[in-house]
């Protein structure tokens, strides 16, 4: 028996990492937010890796917190160790990467979701949407109770028919073990919206004291306090003291386990057509690995902490499927792991999500008005993909609320703008995985200045307080101060202090003054060089140095991706009617006619990044709209 149950400005579904995000951004904006969750003891729950960040991920929550998401403060709170990845390489690609304690994550997320006012949180499960005007007006639970809304954010993860796969053993379940979200499924392929199949896993657990951890090698935290959030946070188990973190290790695995797997290939689902979905190819399985892989002897296997108390490890590297008794086997082949108890199991978790061409870039579903999905429902992969795409569905669906504009973050300003841009155009055919390669200004999306990108529009969006606001703008201006100082600064070749710090690093000595900014600009010469020769820099945060120096080194390249950008802005500033039949339109090719009038993108820019869309029909897009700009300027001169 279906009664109202009460009335909200907006309602999230699902209260995984998505679903968090939406909750937060829509309460804090000012709307009256209703959180459902099947489970209140897995709100933001890690079923799979416990770590955030990695290349193009750490961007990602870096960008979180810049626009006054949550993700960032809550994995440096959880942090039992914070490593800076792929140093050897230039900034663009420099990304912070945290393993976490996962109860400690869960726990701290709950303390601001349960103290954010205007965020009621309830626990249930959702079986089907509420039509009201031909709008998604709320949402109906299994008991009954109706809830509505002005709009709705589905963020369900892998939990829509969610199917667990050990060998042979299949049962329906959500990640761990949950219940799935099995009638949502059905009521959204009667409300029109087109559904996909995708398949996901995760390695067992094992125990800590059954490892012999001497045929390891440790992989310690990094020396230099690491966090992600622009806020002065600190890790409730570290502090700022970076020898109090946790270490990981690193091991490989054997001819030995390879053999037990190819022998066994035969029992593994992927390989014995029980499983349909498509897994992540950036994310394989023990058993492709070995499959693709074949000619190497051996593959790295991470050994992570799953908490600061916890007797649980996470074996990074092993994702399998294969039956419970052949996982206990090959784990005993790698060295160190040769007594191994295994407390949980690996699984793979096959599930339905929305084919994302269908949503428009503010995350809304185009036929459902007032319906947003987010996360893994949209076939992405990562609790960083799914974060963002919830801050931004829920700002979207409160802005709706309020009557204002949208929020549309540019594949320029942002990799959330990468991230979201290529799943509305691209057509998925795997689970997707932001990478850095797929942002073309990553030069100007460095981590460490999402900040200077996003914050100000945060702010403008209520989600920025004035904490973080005065830590910004003090940012600002200590850059400004340090270009300044370094173009007011010289430095004369007869200066034996100088000439001397330049040998000392291999560095062309001085044959006329020289600017500060112009000697930083060598790629031996980084700030701390040049404390003891200019009284008061080192007063400067790290950060701030870090930032400033960046933009001083890499300006040329910097100046290069801004003219691009300029240029590409013209695309995008031709606006596509959103009535156009793209299928006749003559020169378009078949592919281009499919996949416009399946996406409708809102300009070329956006119509030129589509799968399937090549340079000829986006020429043949420019000469049709100048052909309807004459018609309608002769026209409106007829009329006269």
């Amino acid at each position: 028996m279906e009664y109202f149950a009460g009335k909200y400005d907006v309602i999230v579904i699902g209260a995984g990492h998505a679903g968090c995000e939406a909750a937060l951004a829509a309460a804090r904006m000012g709307c009256e937010t209703l959180l459902l969750t099947i489970n209140l003891d897995r709100i933001a729950n890690l079923p799979c890796n416990p770590s955030i960040g990695g290349p193009a991920k750490g961007q990602l929550v870096k960008e979180i917190d810049a626009l006054g998401g949550q993700m960032g403060i809550v994995a440096d709170l959880a942090s039992l160790q914070a490593r800076l990845l792929n140093t050897g390489k230039g900034p663009a690609v420099h990304a912070i990467r945290v393993q976490l304690d996962k109860a400690a994550y869960h726990n701290q997320m709950m303390k601001f979701i349960f103290n954010q006012p205007g965020l009621v949180v309830v626990e249930a499960l959702v079986e089907k949407l509420y039509i009201k005007n031909n709008q998604v007006s709320g949402v109906v639970t299994r008991t009954g109770a109706r809830f509505e809304a002005g709009a709705v954010v589905l963020t369900s993860g892998t939990y829509l028919r969610g199917r667990i796969i050990i060998g042979e053993a299949i049962y329906e379940g959500g990640p761990g073990g949950d219940i799935s979200a099995a009638s949502l499924s059905g009521a959204l392929k009667e409300l029109g919206v087109e559904l996909g199949r995708f398949k996901t896993g995760t390695p067992p657990r094992i125990l800590k004291s059954s490892v012999d951890f001497s045929k390891f090698v440790v992989q310690p935290g990094d020396k230099i306090p690491r966090r992600f959030s622009f806020l002065p946070t600190e890790s409730i188990f570290w502090g700022r003291d970076p020898d109090k973190q946790l270490p990981c290790w690193l091991g490989y695995t054997t001819k030995e386990t390879h053999k037990i797997i190819m022998d066994n290939l035969h029992r593994a689902p992927m390989y014995s057509g029980v499983i349909e979905g498509l897994g992540p190819r950036y994310c394989p399985s023990i058993e492709d690995k070995v499959v693709r892989f074949a000619q190497r002897e051996a593959h790295q296997v991470f050994l992570e902490p799953e908490g600061y108390h916890s007797e649980e490890l996470y074996v990074a590297g092993l994702s399998t499927s294969l039956p419970e008794e052949i996982q206990l086997e090959f784990f005993r082949t790698v060295p160190g792991l040769e007594n191994v108890r295994i407390l949980r199991p690996g699984y793979a978790i096959e599930y339905d999500y929305v084919k994302p061409y269908q949503l428009s870039l503010t995350l809304e579903v185009r036929n459902l008005p007032g319906l947003y999905t987010a996360g893994q429902i949209n076939g992405t992969s990562g609790y960083e993909e799914a974060a963002a795409q919830g801050l931004i569905a829920g700002v979207n669906a409160a802005l709706k609320i309020l009557e204002k504009d949208p929020f549309i973050v540019k594949r320029s300003e942002g990799y959330v703008g990468v991230l979201i841009d290529d799943l509305v155009n691209k057509d998925l055919i795997e689970p997707y995985r932001l990478l850095t390669s797929r942002a073309e200004y990553r030069m100007l999306l460095r981590q460490e200045n999402a900040d200077l990108r996003l914050t100000e529009k945060g702010r403008a969006l209520g989600l920025v307080d004035d904490q973080r606001w005065e830590i910004f703008q003090n940012k600002q201006s200590q850059i400004n101060e340090l270009f300044e100082l370094w173009r007011t600064t010289h430095f004369s070749p007869s200066s034996t202090d100088i000439q001397e710090l330049l040998v000392r690093l291999g560095s062309s000595p001085l044959k006329s003054g020289i600017k500060a900014e112009d000697l930083l600009k060598r790629p031996e010469v980084n700030p701390e060089h040049l404390f003891g020769l200019m009284p008061g820099l080192e007063k400067y945060d790290f950060s701030v140095l870090e930032e400033a120096t960046t933009q001083i080194k890499y300006q040329g390249y910097i100046k290069k991706q801004q003219e691009e950008i300029q240029r590409f802005i013209k695309l995008e500033e031709k606006e596509l009617p959103p009535d156009i039949d793209y299928s006749q339109i003559r020169g378009l090719s078949n592919e281009a006619k499919h996949r416009l009038q399946e996406v409708r993108p809102v300009n070329v820019g956006q119509a030129s990044r589509i799968s399937g869309v090549n340079p000829t029909d986006i020429s043949v897009l420019l000469i049709f709209l100048e052909q309807k700009r004459r018609l309608t300027t002769d026209a409106n001169r007829d009329s006269k």
